[in-house]
């Protein structure tokens, strides 16, 4: 599993928007300087974040985007399975792949299943919340 520069940078967007939000909307060219990526990239991040109801979007003066929910409510695996489509060590696991014919009889598939449920897991139990504070994120 390697998840891409859209999966890191979602996840720096939505930790961003959690520490500077105020309930105001933010301007991304703002997160954009902030998390050094380009605004370009950004904008093709964004929609899938929108469309998904992740964060909200106002165009205009004053416009911007914001969370749709507390930072405590997203967790990284939610926002690595949207960004990234999934998160299986193996194809034969991955939700969008084929069905392996050796299925039945693989030595290691269930090898592979458990790590899957812990990559999960894992990903599944951290927070935007916890990100934003460094002495939380360090001992995660």
């Amino acid at each position: 599993m390697l998840i891409s520069t859209r999966g890191r940078y979602a996840l720096r967007v939505m930790v961003d928007l959690a520490e500077h939000s105020n309930g105001n909307y933010i301007a991304m060219k703002e997160v954009a300087a902030r998390q050094d990526i380009s605004l370009k990239y950004l904008e093709r991040i964004l929609p899938l974040l929108v469309k998904e109801k992740l964060i909200e979007g106002v165009h205009g003066k004053g416009g911007g985007y914001r969370l749709t929910r507390k930072p405590s409510e997203y967790t990284v695996g939610e926002i690595l399975r949207l960004t990234e489509g999934d998160l299986a060590p193996v194809s034969c696991l991955d939700c969008r792949g084929v069905d392996c014919d050796r299925r039945e009889s693989c030595r290691t598939l269930p090898m592979w299943e458990k790590l899957d449920k812990i990559v999960n897991e894992y990903f599944d139990g951290i927070t935007i919340l916890d990100l934003m504070y460094k002495d939380i994120a360090s001992d995660i």
